[in-house]
């Protein structure tokens, strides 16, 4: 089942609620992205940038695993909720 752009916005914020109380992974996102901590409150409104955090976390599965944990989440609801904002479409070059 697809997901709505309005429920991929909710998990990617439950997303970065889990990745802002790791002290560690969220300074590695925001020195990759560039973001300040002003930015981050401003972002969580853009869906681009909410895509952009799932982005980061579906990078390692052990992420994945601890945020779907932390967060209550079945272990494919973010990579269902990337595929559901801009950007997360799949490509396929064949």
């Amino acid at each position: 089942m697809t997901l709505t752009q309005e429920s991929a916005e909710t998990i990617a914020l439950k997303c970065l609620v889990w990745l802002m109380s790791d002290d560690e992974l969220i300074g590695v996102f925001m020195g990759t992205t560039g973001a300040s901590q002003e930015a981050l409150r401003d972002a969580v409104q853009d869906p681009d940038f909410l895509g952009s955090v799932l982005d980061f976390i579906l990078m390692d599965d052990a992420w994945v695993l601890a945020c779907c944990e932390a967060q209550g989440l079945s272990t494919d609801l973010p990579m269902r909720a990337r595929a559901a904002l801009p950007g997360g479409e799949q490509v396929n070059w064949t």
